[in-house]
C-alpha cells in the first residue's frame, strides 16, 4: 500500500516504520550500496519465471532514476516517499528481522538450547543442552547436494549468507543473479559468490551480508571490520577471506 500511495504519507505498523528506519540507516552507512528503494529495479528482474529474460536496457535506467533513499521521509509510523514512482523493497533484510522477532518470542517462553533457519538466515538460541556450540555448516556456493564448504560454531549468535547461487538464470552464457546493483540496475559483478556474516542481530547479518557483498571483497572485509561483526567471503575461485581476527573469535572447520 505505501508503494502505491503515488507519493501520499501513508501510516504503517511501528514494526513496519522499525524495519523502513533500519534499512534507511544500512542505506545510509553503505553510501547506497545498499538501498531500500530498489523495489523498481527488482520488479523487472524475475528470476522465478519459467524463462527469465534481461529487461531491456532502457527499462532498467528508467528504473534506477527512481532509487534514491534519501527520497524517504519518515516521522514516527507514518512514511513518505517523495517520488511518486519510488518503492520500498525489504527482501533484503525482511528475513533477519524475523529471525529476530522469533528468538525474542521463544526466548519470553522460556526457551533456552534452540536453532532458527529460516533458509540464508540461521539464529542459534544459547548453546546445545550440553553446553557445546551449535556448528552451523555454510553452503558450498552452487552445490546442488547443499554440501558445506566450511562450518562455524555458534553460540547465541546468527550466521546469515547471501549468494549469487539462491536466484538467477543464465542468458547467452551470462550468469544473472538477484543482488542488484542499486546504481546500474544490473546484478553485481565483483568476483564474488557468497558472503556470510556472523552477529548478534540476525536483521544486522541481513543487510549486511547484502552490503558487504555489493562492496566487493576489499572494501566488504574492511565494512565488516569496521562494524564489529566477523564474515567468510567466498571469491568465483572458491577461496575463502575472512575478517582479521575472525580464526581467534570463532572456530571455523574446512570441508574438503
Amino acid at each position: 500500500k505505501l508503494n502505491h500511495a503515488n507519493g501520499q504519507p501513508f501510516t504503517v505498523s511501528s514494526e513496519t516504520a522499525n524495519l523502513i528506519q533500519e534499512g534507511i540507516h544500512y542505506s545510509e552507512l553503505s553510501g547506497g550500496a545498499f538501498d531500500l528503494t530498489i523495489e523498481s529495479v527488482s520488479a523487472l528482474w524475475n528470476f522465478k519465471a519459467d524463462k527469465p529474460t534481461v529487461p531491456s536496457s532502457d527499462a532498467i535506467a528508467q528504473a534506477v532514476s527512481h532509487v534514491d533513499y534519501t527520497k524517504v521521509d519518515i516521522q514516527d509510523n507514518t512514511v513518505t516517499l517523495e517520488d511518486p514512482e519510488a518503492g520500498i523493497d525489504l527482501g533484503a533484510i525482511a528475513k533477519g528481522y524475523i529471525a529476530d522477532q522469533v528468538k525474542t518470542y521463544l526466548k519470553k517462553q522460556g526457551i533456552k538450547h534452540a536453532i532458527i533457519n529460516l533458509g540464508g538466515n540461521v539464529d542459534v538460541i544459547g548453546t546445545k543442552p550440553d553446553g557445546s556450540k551449535y556448528n552451523i555448516g555454510i553452503q558450498k556456493p552452487f552445490d546442488e547436494s547443499g554440501e558445506a564448504i566450511t562450518s562455524v560454531q555458534l553460540k547465541d549468535q546468527t550466521v546469515v549468507t547471501s549468494g549469487i547461487y539462491e536466484r538467477y538464470f543464465k542468458k547467452n552464457g551470462k550468469l544473472y543473479h538477484h543482488i542488484l546493483d542499486p546504481h546500474t540496475g544490473y546484478p553485481y559483478d565483483n568476483g564474488l559468490i557468497s558472503v556470510t556474516i556472523i552477529s548478534d542481530r540476525s536483521v544486522d547479518g541481513d543487510a549486511l551480508s547484502t552490503t558487504c557483498f555489493a562492496l566487493g571483497l576489499k572494501k566488504g572485509l574492511a565494512f565488516a571490520e569496521k562494524k564489529g561483526v566477523q564474515a567468510v567471503f567466498i571469491t568465483k575461485d572458491y577461496e575463502l577471506h575472512y575478517t582479521k581476527d575472525f580464526q581467534k573469535k570463532i572456530k571455523v572447520s574446512q570441508v574438503d
